[in-house]
């Protein structure tokens, strides 16, 4: 059995190790890529102060009068002092073709005193130049900037599945590290002196079992980052009872053809504070979105630069469907089911953001130690099998 076990291992790691070399080290730095990104890029995220910032929706308005091509997907709902507002752009059909515009970009930093574009750019181009260089390395982490084909987004299944093998090896790498009980204190243990290929193994096999539930808990919300809807959702659901969740019950329509909303955001806007208010909501309006895909407004709730939660398990938001304005569906932290709470906690999980500044400083770190032992492993299967060689020769 442990033969078995240590052979699929030996596999696994080597088929997975470049993607999970790659994903190590980019969530290591992107652990820390609004601040990252705010240092490199001054120009997308500074604007000169201003007493009186023009309201976000009259800019949001603003930019779609004045470039059909695009529509305004998402907008926070205020600016701290002395940064740009921040706006993400779809672009529209054009009814010409039936195709989407290509405007060449996704993402506007506007100066909120003017509304004048300070910088433009498309999030998650192929670039290594500044303006792109954390957007890139984010959407590496996940996808490997693997092309869709066919509707099918390849990279982001292809994680998704690696990701599951992933979670498996971890439950087979423990069973393998303890080979014997009476030993059992040799799989801690780091061989500094000796150095070579036993130091190598000991970062590979002890760093591993020291690390373990850091590591597992990598892979079980990466598993979750990736496909929530297809295979983390409907397995919770076989345990727990889950509430209405608005996305995992429609069907999204094809991008070219987006769900006309039959009211406009302010409308969406009035809808969710005036339920905010009915439950007694402290925090303010922080950010709308529309999914035009799903004919949905999102609106949540919180302080300005608290977009991504601080800590626990993230921010309130409510749906609203964009053709009846019915409340479609809610998610409120700490909140709802067992099942509901496990999913609320797979993102705050997966970044550290749970435990706020520590627990990114923990997987930023862990993201290196998965880099490492992706090194360590093809390392010690290199000279294994350099070692059968030569006894055979």
């Amino acid at each position: 059995m442990r033969a078995a076990l240590v052979l699929l291992h030996r596999w696994f790691g080597l088929a997975a190790a470049a993607f999970l070399f790659v994903a190590g080290l980019t969530g290591a730095v992107i652990s820390w890529d609004h601040e990252l990104d705010e240092w490199l890029n001054p120009q997308l995220f500074e604007a000169p102060a201003t007493a009186t910032p023009i309201p976000p929706l009259e800019l949001a308005r603003r930019i779609e009068a004045a470039d059909p091509r695009l529509r305004v997907g998402y907008l926070p709902l205020a600016v701290e002092p002395g940064h740009t507002l921040g706006v993400w752009v779809n672009p529209t059909v054009d009814p010409a073709s039936g195709q989407l515009f290509r405007p060449g970009f996704n993402q506007l930093a506007l100066d909120p005193g003017s509304g004048e574009i300070l910088g433009r750019r498309q999030w998650g181009e192929i670039s290594l130049s500044r303006e792109n260089l954390l957007p890139f390395l984010y959407k590496l982490h996940y996808s490997m900037h693997i092309p869709d084909a066919g509707g099918v987004e390849i990279g982001i299944w292809l994680m998704g599945l690696l990701a599951i093998g992933w979670t498996l090896d971890c439950l087979v790498a423990l069973a393998i590290s303890f080979p014997r009980p009476a030993s059992w204190r040799k799989s801690f243990a780091f061989r500094w002196r000796q150095g070579g290929y036993r130091l190598n193994f000991d970062l590979h096999r002890s760093g591993g079992v020291w690390l373990w539930l850091l590591l597992l808990v990598l892979a079980v919300t990466s598993v979750s980052m990736n496909l929530r809807s297809q295979v983390v959702y409907p397995l919770t659901a076989l345990f727990s009872e889950l509430g209405a969740s608005p996305f995992d019950s429609r069907t999204p329509r094809p991008p070219e053809q987006p769900i006309e909303p039959a009211f406009d955001r302010t409308r969406a806007l009035a809808l969710a504070e005036a339920e905010a208010a009915r439950r007694g909501w402290q925090a303010p309006a922080g950010a709308i979105f529309y999914a035009e895909t799903y004919g949905l407004y999102g609106v949540g709730f919180f302080a300005p630069g608290e977009d991504h939660g601080n800590a626990g398990l993230g921010n309130p938001w409510l749906y609203f469907d964009a053709l009846s304005g019915e409340l479609a569906g809610e998610v409120v932290p700490g909140t709802g089911s067992a099942g509901d709470i496990f999913l609320q906690a797979q993102f705050p999980l997966h970044s550290g953001r749970i435990i706020g500044l520590p627990g990114r400083i923990l997987v930023s770190l862990s993201g290196l130690a998965v880099a490492l032992l992706s090194v360590t492993g093809v390392y010690i299967w290199w000279k294994k099998r350099r070692a059968r060689q030569r006894a055979r020769n």
